[in-house]
């Protein structure tokens, strides 16, 4: 290979590099930006008191009514159960599963009727 196509070749792969490189940097920009403009998400902390013993979920609209998606845990073994759920700013629905039996939450003020015919709490973030 002559001199001046060796040199022409190096050339263009630089120019490429530049390219790739450039194009890089602006897909992070893209996403940085796309990050900075998603509203924030906020640590929701759910908390009911069942007897000590019980299995206890919580299942909404956030976790795809998955009535094993989210387990409350008693700490303390005092029948207060807790867990701490990472939502963005929203409306949401849902209903603590305690012992396989789907219920309200007594200290929601807010409730929906759903399409069973039922209720569910109303969580605004």
């Amino acid at each position: 290979m002559a001199r001046k196509e060796k040199t022409a070749t190096v050339a263009k792969a630089a120019k490429a590099a530049k390219k790739e490189v450039a194009a890089k940097k602006a897909a992070k920009k893209e996403v940085a930006a796309k990050k900075a403009a998603a509203p924030a998400k906020k640590r929701v902390t759910f908390t009911l008191a069942a007897d000590a013993g019980s299995e206890v979920y919580v299942a909404g609209d956030f976790n795809g009514w998955d009535p094993a998606g989210r387990k409350l845990v008693d700490k303390k073994g005092d029948g207060v159960y807790s867990a701490v759920v990472t939502l963005a700013p929203g409306e949401y629905e849902y209903k603590f599963v305690i012992n396989g039996t789907w219920c309200v939450d007594p200290n929601c003020q807010e409730w929906r009727q759903n399409s069973l015919g039922t209720l569910n709490s109303v969580l605004r973030v």
